[in-house]
């Protein structure tokens, strides 16, 4: 009563180790395939956080910085500013990784809360009166003022030319994971498993136990179960060749590493114009908000304090030179998996799976 392994001369298989035959080389397939693909997906893996990594160290460095501006430049503010300025690099971050959100939106929002805290610490010292009210007041306002110019519609845009090859690169990683998965997890058709027994498991029917399949014969049998993972190769060779692009494009003009470290400068400029502005904007804010509470004998809000880059070189240029290292070191790898989807009916083949230098080998049927 076999199915598979039918054969002219006496047997010592039964239907149920047929049965078991079945089970094991679907267990067995899968067990190669993700040995395969285990180094393509740990070479992945270690990228993503390598590259999430060398992210955050540079948020982290340009939100010390942007923070160093107010302590230094701009101390009456400084501690009210810590909140937004955390705010604007977490979620520069979060748009890195993917998450519902944009880059003007991130900026825009952060200067709104920045306006309330220039126009009363720099411009207006004397306020005393920042109700909820007149705060919210003034950060609706921002937006119909301007109060820094053109500055902050500058850093949305230098922003997001540098921050959307970045994001887009965390996304594309975690995409070619989930297709390495999937693949992993290709279920066998049956008549695939069926093939599978009959190369690997029937000639132990008829005790021959050391012998192994032909190549040819390996081949021809990977091939048909694994055809739809070879349809793969098409997009996975797109999908390396985008990558690249995206690698080159953060390494390009819109630098990431200038971008973020050049934050605290469109800052410092923003509110450099929006000081220099003050008297016009004192008398639109009044109009609009209404006069504040002032204290006797205000400060003079000529105080404008330029701020001098200081030159955290070192941390930079390591971080600098970790990501694109990281960059060169990963698309080089992957450029060298671009078969890999083609050739991997050969690469289950190549190993202990078939008899190499030996004259007989089993075709399917026979010992030839």
């Amino acid at each position: 009563d076999l199915q598979i392994c039918q054969h002219r001369a006496p047997t010592c298989c039964t239907k149920k180790m047929e049965e078991s035959y079945q089970a094991a080389v679907r267990r067995e397939r899968t067990q190669s395939i993700q040995a395969l693909n285990f180094e393509l997906k740990y070479m992945i893996v270690g990228h993503i956080t390598a590259f999430q990594e060398a992210f955050e160290s540079l948020l982290r460095f340009a939100e010390n910085r942007t923070s160093s501006l107010f302590e230094t430049a701009y101390r009456p503010m400084a501690k009210e500013a810590a909140e937004p300025v955390k705010e604007l690099f977490t979620d520069l971050s979060l748009y890195i990784l993917g998450a519902e959100t944009t880059v003007e939106s991130a900026v825009l929002r952060f200067f709104d809360s920045l306006f309330p805290l220039v126009y009363s610490r720099l411009i207006n010292p004397g306020i005393t009166d920042l109700s909820e009210d007149y705060t919210e007041c003034l950060r609706l306002t921002r937006q119909d003022v301007n109060p820094f110019g053109r500055y902050s519609k500058n850093m949305v845009t230098e922003l997001s030319k540098s921050l959307w090859a970045s994001r887009m690169l965390s996304q594309a990683l975690s995409l070619g994971i989930e297709v390495i998965n999937t693949t992993e997890h290709a279920a066998l058709t049956k008549e695939c498993s069926r093939a599978l027994v009959k190369m690997q498991y029937c000639p132990h029917c008829q005790g021959l136990t050391l012998i192994r399949p032909c190549a040819g014969y390996c081949l021809n049998v990977m091939r048909g179960c694994l055809a739809s993972v070879s349809e793969l190769d098409a997009q996975w060779r797109e999908y390396i060749s985008t990558l690249e692009y995206l690698t080159n494009e953060m390494a390009a003009s819109h630098d990431l590493e200038m971008a973020l470290t050049g934050i605290r400068n469109s800052i410092n400029e923003a509110i450099l114009h929006a000081q220099l502005n003050g008297p016009q904007l004192s008398a639109t804010v009044d109009k609009v908000c209404g006069q504040p509470k002032q204290q006797e004998g205000s400060l003079s809000s000529d105080n404008i304090v330029p701020v001098k880059e200081v030159a955290e070189t070192q941390t930079f240029v390591m971080a600098h030179a970790s990501l694109n290292n990281k960059r060169r070191e990963f698309i080089s790898y992957m450029k060298r998996s671009r078969t890999f989807h083609a050739s991997i009916a050969e690469r289950l083949c190549d190993g202990d799976l078939v008899m190499r230098d030996s004259s007989t080998c089993w075709n399917g049927e026979d010992v030839v």
